[in-house]
């Protein structure tokens, strides 16, 4: 028999065949999750693995449900569950609350339940709910200083959950039959609309109102709510589309950002909302394991347009410019060249050139420039969106229609060049540790080569 941790009072085992009311759809769709991380194992050290919450080979996972805690739920609050686990005699606790559908979390509750946590002594919050964080280290729910002080503070979205889910059984990551099968049951109950579980679908009414501005000439603040809350979209929307590539390749992607921004989301979002304000245009890039280069892609609120692109290093090994763009278009024999484009930069400071990739398939040499060798090359898809920029749902239909194909007919073919590893010269041979009959047959090749007559 399982005893209770100490901080509980009254609390139920997660259940992966919840017995609840029709009405508690979060209930039911939460005890599904936490009985998935206690019984597949990979899962749940996996899932907290990528919080940084590191687990060994004995550790455990134990989760309960309607949780009531030994101090503080006489105030009325009461969080959705409990998790704990165990390395050793050592014990990481963290608080569940999630919400499902279109409910979200809001300040004042998290508030309750980390004052609830530093009561008790749990290490951690974790929410879920169908709003993304930029970054698994980071919330989609801005807190005080002193509440963050509490508890750390952690946050999964459904669908990052159900991503992790299904690449874990497609990369046949859970030995155990009976897991797979519990964890395969989970996906499928994930994935019906009547668990509430959605992807981001919608860009705030700010969006529409900031690309009206730009269009109308107008100036954005940096400071304003408008920018601030497009700058929040953008993330969630980019967040979901790295897990939609994740999907559709059956890999992590991950979303790029400087250790600096990572540690201080404050200073990126500062950063961003400033960026908006300048270049009216928003930008994030995308790391896909093996790729030649990141894939960046750009929101353009002037042009109303989405670009995709990738940098890449010209090969050294091609001495002129045509060979080094031939090189490239080889490369690029399956895309369809509507609205791709071929930058090509030069040594120095001087501004890129650029040529549609129709052209340069069918006249290299139009992009040598007097004098210059191409040094890198950036293949860009630029798509014009017209009207459809400003509307908050179309903006995001485009988006996850464009990013998915340039990797389909770009991203995936594109190999970086890499420069061969050296040949041992034919006159650094040391006769002295060579035998008298390899000396022999590298005399002939080097008289064969050199067309030295016989004596």
């Amino acid at each position: 028999m399982i005893e209770k941790p100490d901080v509980l009072v009254r609390g139920e085992r997660a259940r992966l065949f919840p017995v609840l009311a029709d009405t508690s759809k979060e209930g039911r769709t939460l005890s599904i999750l936490l009985a998935c991380l206690e019984s597949v194992d990979s899962f749940g050290k996996s899932i907290l693995g990528d919080l940084g919450i590191k687990s060994g080979a004995r550790s455990k996972i134990e989760t309960w449900t309607e949780v009531v805690l030994k101090k503080g739920s006489e105030k009325g609050s009461r969080p959705d569950g409990l998790l704990v686990l165990k390395n050793g005699s050592k014990n990481w606790t963290a608080l569940i609350e999630a919400k499902v559908g279109a409910s979200e979390l809001t300040t004042e509750q998290m508030d309750a339940y980390l004052e609830i946590a530093k009561l008790n002594g749990i290490d951690a919050l974790i929410t879920i709910s169908n709003q993304f964080a930029p970054l698994p280290s980071q919330h989609p729910v801005q807190l005080s200083a002193s509440s963050l002080k509490k508890a750390t503070v952690l946050h999964w979205s459904w669908m990052y959950l159900l991503t992790q889910a299904s690449l874990q059984l497609s990369n046949d990551e859970v030995e155990d039959k009976e897991q797979r099968i519990i964890l395969n049951e989970m996906v499928r109950f994930l994935s019906h609309p009547s668990a509430g579980v959605k992807s981001f679908d919608q860009m705030p009414a700010s969006w529409a109102s900031v690309a009206v501005t730009v269009q109308a000439g107008g100036s954005i603040s940096q400071k304003g709510n408008d920018a601030q809350e497009v700058v929040g979209a953008w993330y969630q929307e980019t967040r979901n589309l790295s897990l939609i590539l994740s999907r559709h390749l059956g890999e992590d992607v991950d979303i790029r950002v400087s250790r600096a921004h990572a540690a201080d989301p404050i200073a990126r979002l500062k950063a961003d909302t400033q960026y908006l304000a300048t270049d009216n245009a928003l930008r994030v890039s995308f790391a896909i394991p093996n790729t030649a280069a990141p894939i960046d892609v750009a929101a353009d609120f002037r042009k109303r347009a989405i670009y995709a692109s990738m940098r890449m290093i010209a090969p050294a090994d091609r001495k002129s410019t045509k060979a080094r763009v031939t090189w490239l278009v080889k490369q690029l024999q399956k895309a369809k060249p509507e609205g791709i484009h071929i930058r090509l930069f030069w040594p120095g400071r001087g501004t890129f050139t650029q040529h549609p990739l129709t052209s340069l398939r069918e006249r290299p040499e139009v992009a040598e420039a007097s004098g210059k060798v191409v040094s890198s090359f950036e293949v860009v898809y630029a798509r014009d969106l017209g009207a459809k920029f400003a509307q908050r749902r179309n903006f995001i239909v485009e988006l996850e229609q464009a990013v998915p194909e340039f990797y389909e007919q770009i991203g995936q073919y594109l190999k970086a060049w890499q420069a061969q590893a050296p040949r041992v010269k034919e006159d650094s041979i040391d006769p002295a540790n060579v035998s008298t009959e390899v000396i022999r047959e590298v005399a002939e090749e080097i008289v064969a080569e050199r067309n030295i007559p016989a004596e």
